[in-house]
C-alpha cells in the first residue's frame, strides 16, 4: 500500500497511537515507578525492596516536610495578591497603549524565559544587606531592610522575584480577556452613569473570570513546585522559613539517599495541590455568558 492510499481513519489511528505511546513512556511509566518507589527502600544503586508502610509513617512524622507545606501557604498569601494586582495593572496598561504594544509585551515576557539560576543570583545581590537596594534606602531614608535574613521578609522577597518572572505571562492572559469584552457593554454602563470602580467589579472582573481562574491555577501550581528561587537565594532559610516542598524532596532524595520517601512526598504534594485547585475552582469559577 502506498503512502497516498492511507485513509483518514488509519492516519488518525497512527497519530493517536503515537500520542498514547508518548504518554505511556513519559507519564504512565514514571508515575507507576513513583508509586512503586514510595513503598520501597532504595539507595539508587541496590535493588529496591518492599518497605510496607515505613515510608508513610516516616513522612507523616517528618515535621520539616509539613513545615514546607505551611511555607507554600505563606508564599501564596504574599504571591497571589501581588501577582494578580501587577498582572491586572499590566493588562489594563497594555490595553490603553496605542503603539509599541507588542514590543512592551515581549519585554515583559523576557523575564518569563530567563534562566532561573541567573536572575536568582542577580536578585540575591540586589536584596543583600549591602546590595544596591539597601544602599539606596540607607542613603535616602536612613534604614535598611533584611530582605533575605528575616524569616518574614525572605518569603516576601522570593514572592517579589517570582512575580517579576510571571507578571508578563499572566498579564497577557488577562489582557486577552479584557480584549474580548464587547465595548458596547461599557457604553451602556456609561449611559447609566455607572462609576469606574463599579464597572470594574460588576463588568470587567466577572467578564474575565475564566482568565483570572487560569492565572490562579498557574500561581498555585508555581507555589507547590517552586525550587530554583529559594534554593539559590536563601537555601531554604533563614530558620527554614523559605524551605519549600521541592527543596525537602531534593534533600531527602539526594542528600539523605531516601528516594522512596521523596517519591511519597511528591505524591502527597500532588494530591494536596490538586485538592487546593479543585477547591479554588469550585469557589471562584463562574460560567459567564453573553446573552
Amino acid at each position: 500500500m502506498k503512502l497516498g492510499e492511507f485513509n483518514e481513519a488509519q492516519i488518525g489511528a497512527a497519530l493517536a497511537a503515537s500520542f498514547l505511546l508518548f504518554n505511556v513512556i513519559f507519564w504512565a511509566y514514571p508515575f507507576v515507578w513513583l508509586v512503586i518507589l514510595s513503598f520501597s527502600d532504595w539507595r539508587f544503586f541496590d535493588v529496591p525492596t518492599f518497605s510496607g508502610a515505613r515510608n508513610i509513617v516516616a513522612v507523616l512524622g517528618d515535621l520539616e516536610f509539613w513545615r514546607s507545606l505551611w511555607n507554600v501557604m505563606r508564599f501564596l498569601i504574599y504571591y497571589v495578591p501581588i501577582v494578580l494586582a501587577c498582572s491586572l495593572a499590566f493588562a489594563f496598561g497594555l490595553k490603553h497603549i496605542g503603539r509599541g504594544k507588542v514590543f512592551i509585551a515581549l519585554c515583559f515576557l523576557l523575564a518569563h524565559i530567563s534562566s532561573g539560576v541567573a536572575y536568582s543570583l542577580v536578585f540575591e545581590k540586589i536584596f543583600s544587606s549591602t546590595g544596591p537596594l539597601n544602599s539606596f534606602l540607607l542613603e535616602w531614608f536612613g534604614f535598611t531592610i533584611p530582605w533575605l535574613s528575616s524569616p518574614t521578609m525572605a518569603m516576601l522577597s522570593i514572592s517579589l522575584v517570582v512575580t517579576w518572572k510571571f507578571v508578563g505571562y499572566y498579564g497577557l492572559i488577562l489582557y486577552s480577556g479584557l480584549a474580548a469584552i464587547p465595548p458596547e457593554i461599557y457604553d451602556a454602563a456609561k449611559l447609566d452613569n455607572t462609576k469606574p470602580l463599579k464597572r470594574l467589579f460588576r463588568i470587567t472582573l466577572p467578564m474575565i473570570n475564566a482568565q483570572l481562574v487560569m492565572v490562579l491555577v498557574f500561581a498555585i501550581t508555581v507555589a507547590f513546585g517552586i525550587f530554583t528561587e529559594p534554593y539559590m537565594m536563601t537555601g531554604g532559610g533563614p530558620m527554614e522559613s523559605t524551605n519549600m516542598p521541592m527543596l525537602v524532596i531534593y534533600e531527602t532524595a539526594f542528600n539523605r539517599l531516601q528516594p522512596g520517601r521523596a517519591a511519597l512526598m511528591a505524591i502527597i504534594i500532588a494530591i494536596i495541590s490538586y485538592a487546593v485547585l479543585k477547591l479554588m475552582r469550585k469557589v471562584l469559577e463562574k460560567n459567564v455568558e453573553l446573552v
